[in-house]
């Protein structure tokens, strides 16, 4: 589990960091369907994708710590369906989005519960460890 907790935590920091540098780099090209979205939407993407990239790194940082903080990951893992609630909010306000957003906002809310459960893996493995074990 603590191996399973280890790998989620950085592959999820590595993505997010990818995902907000290509905001960055690409702004309204980067979101389907946004290409042509003005100066506003473009600068405000390229923004939120250098703020997702820190919260990538956020994970990534996490991932370096032995044992990865149970806490950190809680923190973390519960930002992230905030993603989520905002695309539904959207839905409900403007209508379905492109598909590929639609697969998002499922990962968003499907992944956290999976953090939340694996959390403290790591630090229970490292508790595990340093016990002696009886004669």
């Amino acid at each position: 589990m603590a191996r399973t907790l280890k790998w989620l935590v950085l592959a999820m920091g590595a993505a997010c960091v990818a995902i907000g540098l290509a905001h960055v780099a690409l702004g309204n090209a980067a979101i389907p369907g946004a290409s042509s979205a003005g100066a506003t939407v473009d600068s405000l993407g390229r923004f939120l994708g250098a703020t997702f990239a820190g919260y990538g790194l956020a994970w990534i940082w996490a991932a370096r710590q032995s044992p990865i903080p149970a806490s950190a990951v809680r923190w973390l893992a519960a930002v992230f369906p905030l993603g989520a609630a905002g695309r539904l909010l959207s839905l409900v306000v403007h209508g379905w989005p492109n598909g590929f957003q639609v697969a998002l906002t499922l990962v968003e809310l499907v992944m956290p519960p999976l953090y939340f459960w694996l959390a403290d893996a790591d630090e229970k493995a490292h508790r595990a460890a340093r016990t002696p074990v009886p004669a």
